[in-house]
């Protein structure tokens, strides 16, 4: 993988593991969390790409269904997070993202990465099942595997669909990026404006939080994008998931999880992979 797909990787892994610190501080969020996170982004984004594009109706059919996807991502994610541990769901949920996405790559897509690239790989996801296995209670631990193992599915699922939105379809990474935020909120918005009070009482409560998931959000997967149209996918998919070192000591630092000497020592099989796909 080229020097600069490494670079824009890590970065992002940076950004993903912030906002999702971010998005396990606020508890009892849920789809109103997702909303007006959705709805802060697309305010954000869409000007942007109307002055830098030019929006055509090819777009609409993977706008909108990248903005589905990414939907039931996030309900998944913060579902999981209202109920498990960020050590047990995060590293799950990113660690069966990448297996199946390059399992999907290669099938599907025909690539056919270098064997590095696939040891690598392999090692990304051995290093975060291990972070993955410790954890709070056994309730919590059951449940954030669940809703952990549903959203890595729905990671996959995207990261095939948005690749190749970015290369087959050649639409932008920030626009498919402000098309997807545009399609969340509007699906969202009839349950949200329902329940416009407890949205006030959730922006109060959790101003910050707001801001940074839909700044850091976009921002880390308008970064995975642009990897992804210099770099095989079967390649950035697993590089990306270097965040779950980051996440996993903030995880520890910030919010007092349990099991630092296992998350830690998966964090080191993760860098290993990641290492071995970088050269690959």
């Amino acid at each position: 993988m080229s020097p600069v797909a490494v670079l824009l990787v890590v970065a992002a892994a940076f950004a993903h593991a912030g906002w999702n610190l971010a998005a396990k501080r606020v508890r009892d969020g849920g789809a109103l969390f997702v909303w007006v996170n959705a709805l802060l982004s697309a305010v954000l984004l869409v000007p942007v790409v109307l002055l830098t594009a030019t929006p055509s109706w090819d777009w609409v059919v993977p706008l909108v269904g990248s903005g589905v996807v990414h939907l039931a991502y996030f309900l998944l994610l913060q579902r999981g997070y209202a109920t498990g541990d960020m050590s047990v769901v995060y590293p799950l949920a990113r660690g069966t993202g990448p297996l199946l996405t390059v399992v999907a790559a290669v099938a599907f897509f025909g690539e056919r990465p270098h064997v590095l690239g696939l040891v690598g790989a392999a090692a990304v996801v051995v290093g975060v099942m291990v972070i993955g296995s410790g954890g709070g209670g056994h309730g919590s631990r059951l449940a954030g595997v669940g809703y952990g193992l549903a959203t890595g599915a729905m990671i996959a699922v995207y990261t095939l669909w948005d690749a190749h939105a970015v290369t087959a379809a050649a639409i932008a990474p920030l626009a498919l990026s402000a098309g997807s935020s545009v399609t969340e909120s509007v699906l969202l918005a009839p349950y949200a404006l329902k329940r416009r009070y407890e949205v006030a009482r959730l922006v109060r409560t959790y101003w910050r939080e707001v801001c940074l998931v839909a700044v850091l959000s976009p921002a880390a997967y308008v970064l995975v994008l642009f990897a992804m149209r210099i770099a095989p996918v079967s390649l950035v998919a697993p590089a990306r998931e270097l965040s779950i070192v980051v996440g996993s000591v903030l995880a520890w630092l910030v919010l007092g999880e349990p099991n630092p000497v296992r998350r830690l020592s998966g964090a080191v099989v993760v860098v290993a992979g990641v290492a071995a796909i970088a050269v690959a």
